[in-house]
């Protein structure tokens, strides 16, 4: 399931949902152990790929290629420079201030050539509104004396 929120836009006026991601990142060892379990690589093997797989991509990436991965989608780099120049002969990389990796989930297309299906975004994916419970920032104390029960395990804040 994944969650959305509420969020109010300040150059419209207007509200929209804007997804939210929860909890903890995903890790390698989960994406591993996830892996194995639907395939017939073990999780030591899976993780040691998955592990090397930034690197070889950067490699490629470093020698000016894109890198396309099945089922997941196109990966390369842009550039950003600081300044423009006047004359394309003045040009050089020492402009170059940042560079980024861009992303395009792959995708099929239906035979009126528009997108179908994005990859990475489920076919059953569900939808459902992030509840935050609102946490007080000094708690009430809690009662002590007779006939109080003792709250000595997680506590809802």
């Amino acid at each position: 399931m994944a969650f959305f929120k509420k969020v109010k836009k300040k150059l419209t006026g207007l509200w929209y949902p804007e997804a939210i991601t929860v909890g903890k990142p995903v890790t390698t060892d989960q994406v591993a152990d996830r892996l194995a379990l639907i395939s017939t690589v073990s999780r030591g093997d899976t993780y040691a790929v998955l592990k090397d797989l930034g690197g070889v991509m950067a490699s490629f990436m470093a020698e000016g290629r894109t890198v396309k991965l099945e089922g997941v989608g196109t990966f390369y780099y842009t550039i950003n420079a600081d300044k423009g120049i006047a004359k394309p002969e003045e040009v050089t990389a020492k402009q170059i201030k940042n560079v980024r990796v861009r992303f395009i989930p792959e995708t099929s297309r239906t035979q009126s050539n528009k997108v179908a299906t994005r990859s990475l975004v489920s076919d059953n994916i569900y939808w459902e509104e992030w509840k935050e419970e609102k946490k007080s920032l000094t708690p009430a104390p809690e009662p002590k004396g007779e006939g109080s029960e003792d709250h000595t395990g997680p506590q809802a804040g």
